[in-house]
């Protein structure tokens, strides 16, 4: 089968996207005939050596979009000339006698950017799309201010209802893919072919699963993410205090941004701050050893479009406590962890405090989700799996 797989960044020395994005491609390659259109930074391994045995063409990134990284990994500001060089490309390949069984925009992951896959009579699968989900309105006046660039996704929704060349790209695609069943929702408004949902993020391999001998009263809980709001960790520090009676909980938080300093003050001022440790933003040999020497994660995000920090935890065999909201909700089943209604603050982290209450005083059961976090993990998130997986989305495309 050839494929012709597209994303503006395709690179496994970078982070985010583009490290994704470079999985995909690496594990895909193993089992189709793979061409690969992707933006190269200069400086970096170039991308035909990542990915021997894989055509690649490539198009230097303009330097004026690498100037801020953020505002480069948010908006994409060089995907018209992305999406152009692309066009030009594929024309050209199909003048020559080309020709692809399916195309796969694989990235950007937001529901934003109109397809240059469009213009062509090649099947082609978009996805999986993420983001667009808001922060819930009992929220909203905890979450504090963001970045004006940030809150242009407040667009997103309009542009999926009006813009052409977006609607078009959804609608012509022959399939879509969104990273939990929520983007489903999000793209309501447009005339689907097909949908099916898809986490982008996957795993090399699974760590030993260790026996995780609880103490009576006793739990270390984990939470690992960015400082900011929607993470949930001001939720985790709230739901200690109502466990005053189980001195044995304690909290250890990897991590560094704005929401850290806040979660620090909330701990002195409920006089729990003894239970809590904020460890900041640490290197990721030290993250891995301390999903090893934890006894649960606990990530309530509440604004989560995948999770792949569940997908690192549940490798090691950890049980969740998380949100029954976007990616987490998809993630998460009744056999890995528990999965929490988002409603007010209040409520949130007081049945935070409840679930932890209720592993406290049953071990069995955090070995049992435990080892169903390991399991569900195995068998859906192996990079050899999820590109298994897609292969037989493509050959439903293609047929």
């Amino acid at each position: 089968m050839k494929v012709l797989l597209i994303a503006p960044n395709i690179d496994g020395t970078d982070v985010g996207e583009a490290f994704v994005a470079n999985k995909w491609a690496v594990a895909l390659g193993e089992l189709v005939d793979l061409t690969v259109l992707s933006f190269e930074r200069p400086g970096r391994k170039p991308l035909a050596e990542q990915l021997p045995g894989i055509r690649v063409e490539t198009w230097p990134e303009p330097a004026w979009a690498r100037k801020n990284e953020r505002l480069n990994a948010m908006l994409k500001p060089a995907w018209p000339m992305f999406s152009s060089h692309v066009k030009r490309w594929i024309k050209a390949a199909l003048a020559r006698g080309e020709t692809f069984d399916v195309a796969h925009q694989l990235m950007p992951q937001a529901a934003r950017y109109a397809s240059p896959l469009r213009h062509f009579d090649i099947p082609f699968v978009i996805g999986p799309l993420g983001g667009a989900l808001d922060t819930p309105e009992a929220f909203k006046a905890e979450a504090g201010s963001a970045p004006m660039y940030t809150r242009l996704r407040a667009l997103d929704g309009f542009r999926i209802r009006h813009d052409p060349w977006l609607r078009a790209t959804y609608e012509k695609a022959a399939l879509v893919l969104g990273v939990a069943p929520y983007v489903q929702d999000v793209l309501a408004g447009v005339v689907l072919r097909r949908f099916e949902p898809v986490l982008e993020l996957g795993i090399d391999e699974v760590e030993p699963l260790q026996a995780r001998p609880l103490e009576p009263g006793k739990l270390k809980l984990l939470h690992v993410g960015r400082g900011v709001r929607t993470k949930g960790l001001r939720d985790v520090v709230r739901a200690m205090s109502a466990l005053r009676d189980l001195p044995g909980v304690t909290l250890t938080s990897a991590g560094g941004g704005e929401e850290i300093a806040i979660c620090q003050a909330e701990a002195a001022k409920l006089g729990i701050a003894d239970r809590v440790t904020f460890l900041g933003k640490r290197p990721r040999d030290e993250i891995e050893n301390l999903y090893r020497t934890h006894d649960v994660f606990i990530f309530p995000s509440f604004r989560e479009p995948a999770g792949g920090v569940l997908y690192e935890a549940m490798r090691h065999g950890l049980p969740v406590i998380t949100a029954a909201r976007g990616g987490p909700d998809y993630i998460v089943d009744s056999q890995s962890g528990v999965r929490l209604p988002v409603t007010d603050p209040a409520t949130f982290s007081q049945e935070i405090a409840e679930s932890v209450r209720i592993f406290v005083h049953n071990p069995e059961r955090v070995a049992s989700l435990g080892a169903g976090a390991q399991t569900k993990v195995a068998t859906e998130g192996l990079w050899p799996v999820k590109a298994k997986g897609m292969v037989s989305l493509y050959e439903r495309v293609a047929g």
